[in-house]
């Protein structure tokens, strides 16, 4: 843990939003939308992936105009996004004053406020009560030191005159994350900050949050830190009328409350699809009677077959206008991951590495053994090579030590940490490439309950970051693998399809092994072997 770090005093810290409603292309992304925090309150959105919830950090922030509804901000604000503001050529230390651009702002203006009630300039007094305010509201003299603090707590580089692009995508991310803690502002907007930190890190994050005297509203994918943090959460995930929820009592009455909620949900649609169903049998059985009745007529029963038939035709108008007054109300709940049939020969070992070790980034030699059903997870802090030893397994990287073999036939798919370059081309152009080239028969895309029909056929490029990662992890099921290798799987994902994965991943007949920072999983997979880099 890090050292303890006095909290900032904050004046003002409240958001609110009233009603937000906002479409993109039409197509509604959120839909009446309530959130109110003030100083202490610290909001978990959640929801799955597409749900709009870096979209509402953005609304809230002022960053994106809403076509209907009201927000509502007191404080500065400090938003942590999924892309950095500044491009390869600039330095740590740009970065840092641009997190701190309102620290720098405040101090100059109560050095100006402060000179000018030297001079005895009129309306002085006022001027520096007001800078003074400000300054200390961000305590913005010792937000420097914050950082700093920060910087060594999340392993970040902390050399201010090295260009961002010699880092790597983990390292500028927890640059600004320290950044961001140690600016001290009221309001703070954060989206996946988990993502690229290890346990030491998850520590101090968990620690400065839980000390924010103001408002925190969180995104994230880490069910443990919203465990530890959340003192409410939103749900932005579809409901039986359509509209977000609110659940006070934090994450762990949020998860218990929805799991209720989502089961009376799937048992009223069911009921009613039941009901509809009962309706058309019953129409098509008059339908029936009535046919029998008009047929033409044998022996002596035809006349009374003939006044029946009125009574039909009214049953049978009757049966329809039920069955037409009888909507069904209630959508069908969203649909669950459905993990496809991975294959798990017995017999002959899958993957062997003997010595492996990559210079630099993989430093003491790995020797492992997989066979169908083993399961494994990889730790160790950042830079110890957990992601290098698995891209060496998947054979996408040779080693400079040692040797990797697999067997026969044997199909190795790797989920890495980053998605690759959107594109134009479609989800669904991708995934049945990726089957095709694999010659291996598998599941349709839809069938997989990971995106939905419309994402499906959108551009991967209009993409949110976690309905790619859902489609990153798509394409590694496509060829049906032998072995999964899984690199911080739960990165961008909501926190219920990260349990439905656990779920299937405890249970497939294929070699898994799975390197992760993510505390929740850790837990969940504690008896699986460990591998400590």
């Amino acid at each position: 843990m890090s050292s303890p770090l006095p909290p900032a005093p904050v004046r003002a810290a409240h958001v609110r939003a009233s009603g937000v409603h906002l479409s993109f292309g039409g197509r509604p992304v959120l839909t009446g939308v309530d959130l109110v925090a003030a100083a202490g309150d610290r909001v978990a959105v959640v929801g799955e992936n597409g749900r709009g919830k870096t979209t509402l950090l953005r609304v809230l922030a002022g960053h994106l105009p809403v076509d209907r509804g009201e927000v509502r901000r007191a404080g500065s604000v400090g938003v942590a996004d999924q892309q950095l503001p500044l491009g390869a050529g600039d330095t740590v230390g740009a970065l840092v004053d641009l997190e701190l651009t309102a620290v720098r702002g405040a101090l100059a203006r109560l050095a100006e406020a402060a000179d000018a009630l030297a001079d005895g300039a009129p309306g002085a007094d006022d001027a520096y009560a007001v800078a003074l305010a400000e300054a200390e509201a961000l305590d913005a003299w010792d937000a420097d030191r914050r950082v700093e603090v920060s910087l060594a707590a999340l392993n970040a580089v902390d050399d201010r005159a090295r260009p961002l692009g010699t880092l790597s995508v983990g390292q500028r991310h927890r640059v600004r994350l320290a950044c961001l803690l140690g600016a001290g502002h009221p309001v703070l907007l954060l989206d996946e900050p988990t993502n690229h930190l290890d346990a030491a890190g998850l520590d101090h994050l968990t620690e400065r949050l839980r000390a924010h005297p103001g408002v925190v509203v969180l995104v994230s994918h880490d069910r443990a830190l919203l465990t530890d943090v959340a003192t409410s959460v939103v749900d932005l995930d579809p409901s039986s009328d359509g509209r977000p929820r609110y659940y006070g009592g934090g994450y762990p009455a949020y998860v218990e409350a929805r799991r209720a909620e989502r089961a009376r949900w799937e048992a009223l649609h069911a009921e009613q699809v039941a009901e509809r169903q009962r309706l058309a049998d019953d129409l098509a059985a008059t339908r029936n009677r009535l046919r029998d009745n008009w047929r033409p007529a044998k022996g002596h029963g035809r006349h009374t077959r003939a006044t029946r038939a009125p009574g039909l035709v009214r049953a049978v108008h009757r049966r329809q206008e039920e069955l037409t007054a009888h909507v069904v109300a209630v959508p069908p709940p969203p649909s669950r991951f459905a993990m496809p049939e991975l294959p798990g020969p017995g017999g002959a070992t899958l993957l062997r590495a003997a010595g492996v070790g990559v210079a630099g980034r993989l430093a003491r030699p790995v020797d492992l053994a997989l066979d169908a059903g083993d399961r494994l997870v990889v730790t160790g802090p950042n830079g110890a090579g957990k992601s290098t030893l698995l891209t060496v397994l998947a054979g996408d990287l040779a080693p400079d030590a040692g040797t990797v073999t697999r067997g026969r036939s044997v199909r190795v798919g790797r989920l890495g940490q980053e998605s690759d370059p959107p594109g134009r081309r479609t989800a669904v152009e991708l995934y049945e490439e990726r089957l095709a080239r694999s010659g291996v028969p598998g599941p349709g895309l839809g069938e997989l309950g990971l995106l939905d029909g419309y994402d499906g056929r959108r551009p991967v490029a209009e993409l949110s970051v976690g309905a790619r990662r859902r489609l990153d992890l798509a394409l590694v099921l496509a060829v049906r693998p032998h072995v999964l290798l899984l690199d911080e799987p739960t990165n961008h994902l909501s926190a219920a399809l990260v349990d439905e994965l656990t779920d299937a991943l405890g249970s497939t007949p294929a070699a898994v092994v799975i390197a992760t920072h993510d505390r929740q999983l850790l837990r969940d997979t504690g008896p699986w072997p460990r591998l400590a880099l």
